[in-house]
């Protein structure tokens, strides 16, 4: 798809579990310049197909096209995301719209897209390191899940990779954690770093640390959990208050934040990101704070003989909001990335 043969405008797509974010795109004002962008709550709808005619019939404009970052992995033009229930078809989706093209991609690879692009006001510094030019690039994407992607360079470009890396299998990194897994075992089959390590992994630590006897859990944040539609913002706010501060969820946060730290250095060494590794999703920017406050970086540098490599490797916090939209656009436009 390139700017010859969509003569019309580009809707793009950040399809996930919790909520989807759409946009639409003029090709002649660039990736960068959505006409209108609009959030839905992912679960309110049966199926994309309804959620995209929502949405097209509120804007009426005239999309020809339309490209999704997805949550999930995409096969022969097939997703179905991990965490909802809607199986995903481009020619069923371009059928039912009347589109003369649908793409979809992960989420993350989509993403990857627009990492190229950002710039120092876009990310949070982590780690200066010592940035090569040459040199391959991660993303680990905490929020829901745990996404992940890859950017390969070759043939003075980068590729984009998609990876379902965050399933990949926990290995705990001290005795703590070990007795974290021993406890998940008990509900789950595999235990996958996104269980620890993403949204729903936030609640599973805290439950851990309740249930093992690591802190007590005040009345006020008791009440507040059993009703709270979504207990990671709950426990999240509370570890990031200053006028309350809650010691459970605080231990909570450390703990996410130090496995975050060791998956991150994991994938670093894996896809040897000289480049740089970035870490995005919803939750980074939202515990800024706790990222910045050494631990992520202590258990990231944590790898043996190859903590010299690591710790030459940048690191940052992606803050700038709508990188996916973004990247899915400049994949859609055949925007090439240098």
């Amino acid at each position: 798809m390139n700017e010859r043969n969509v003569p019309g405008m580009l809707l793009v797509g950040d399809v996930g579990a919790t909520k989807t974010d759409l946009a639409v795109m003029d090709p002649g004002r660039g990736p960068g310049a959505p006409i209108v962008a609009r959030t839905f709550q992912s679960a309110g709808y049966a199926s994309i197909e309804a959620l995209l005619k929502t949405f097209l019939s509120q804007v009426n404009l005239p999309v020809v096209a339309v490209i999704l970052g997805v949550a999930g992995p995409v096969s022969d033009g097939q997703s179905r995301i991990t965490n909802l229930p809607w199986i995903m078809d481009e020619r069923e989706i371009a059928a039912t719209l009347g589109l003369r093209s649908v793409r979809l991609l992960n989420d993350l690879e989509a993403l990857a897209y627009a990492v190229p692009s950002l710039g120092d006001k876009d990310i949070e510094k982590l780690n200066a390191g010592d940035p090569r030019a040459e040199g391959n690039r991660a993303i680990i994407a905490p929020g829901t899940g745990l996404g992940q992607a890859f950017l390969i360079r070759g043939d003075n470009r980068y590729f984009p990779i998609a990876s379902e890396g965050g399933h990949t299998d926990f290995a705990p990194g001290d005795e703590m954690e070990a007795e974290l897994l021993s406890y998940l075992r008990g509900f789950h089959d595999h235990v996958s770093y996104e269980r620890v390590c993403s949204g729903i992994g936030i609640p599973n630590i805290y439950a851990f640390l309740l249930s093992s006897g690591y802190g007590e859990e005040p009345r006020w944040l008791k009440e507040e959990l059993s009703s709270a539609a979504d207990p990671t913002v709950v426990i999240v706010d509370a570890a990031m208050a200053k006028d309350r501060p809650c010691e459970l969820t605080v231990l909570t946060l450390n703990m996410f934040v130090s496995i975050l730290g060791a998956a991150a250095g994991n994938i670093a060494l894996q896809v040897l990101s000289t480049g740089g590794v970035y870490l995005a999703g919803g939750i980074p920017p939202r515990i800024l704070p706790y990222l910045t406050g050494g631990l992520f970086m202590e258990r990231f540098l944590r790898k043996g003989r190859m903590s010299g490599l690591v710790s030459g490797m940048p690191v940052h916090v992606i803050v700038r909001p709508g990188c996916t939209l973004l990247g899915a656009a400049l994949c859609g436009l055949q925007t090439k990335i240098d």
